[in-house]
């Protein structure tokens, strides 16, 4: 699959099969998370893998009844609880080098970036899930204090055929040259 096809095609999948994820592709989708940028190399992104089934319940369990990601949580084959380094990411010495501080959240994002558009490329459906509870999830899969869980990452085949494009904002909204302007 083209590059540009992928960023184009790539939308938020709720809804999975319940047919598993292959250790080899599991592998290229992370493999290729790996293989983003980072911050001075740091690579800080932890993941962890997650397909037990009561894992995963309990997982969905940290998102509100209310959130539409809470089904894809509990029944995608694969959810991946993607964290960062506390630490590691913007920092030179033990400090902070931009106003930004920690740069955690920005590498993790091109990890996923790149794992969710190889999952894509591979005939895989995932979804972006930020809003649940990060501490219980992170009691959950065992993440020790120096590492911050950012996003949960449900992975599977799609159920269905796959969501419509939501409208995008014109280039010119969203671009400037130069500078600010009105």
């Amino acid at each position: 699959m083209d590059l540009f096809e992928a960023m184009k095609e790539r939308r938020s999948v709720r809804r999975f099969t319940a047919d598993p994820i292959g250790d080899g592709d599991l592998e290229r989708i992370l493999k290729a998370g790996c293989d983003a940028p980072s911050w001075a190399n740091t690579q800080c992104w932890e993941v962890v893998v997650v397909r037990d089934p009561a894992t995963r319940a309990a997982l969905s369990e940290t998102l509100s009844e209310h959130n539409p990601a809470r089904d894809a949580v509990k029944n995608a084959p694969v959810v991946i609880v993607a964290c960062g380094r506390k630490r590691a990411s913007g920092f030179k010495k033990g400090e902070a080098t931009t106003v930004l501080g920690d740069w955690l959240m920005f590498d993790v994002a091109l990890f996923l970036q790149n794992a969710t558009l190889a999952a894509h490329a591979l005939g895989y459906g995932t979804v972006h899930v930020g809003l649940f509870d990060h501490a219980a999830a992170a009691r959950i899969v065992g993440a020790p204090d120096t590492v911050q869980v950012v996003e949960l990452v449900p992975l599977g085949r799609p159920s269905g055929p796959a969501p419509k494009a939501p409208p995008r904002r014109p280039l010119a909204e969203l671009v400037r040259y130069e500078r600010f302007r009105d």
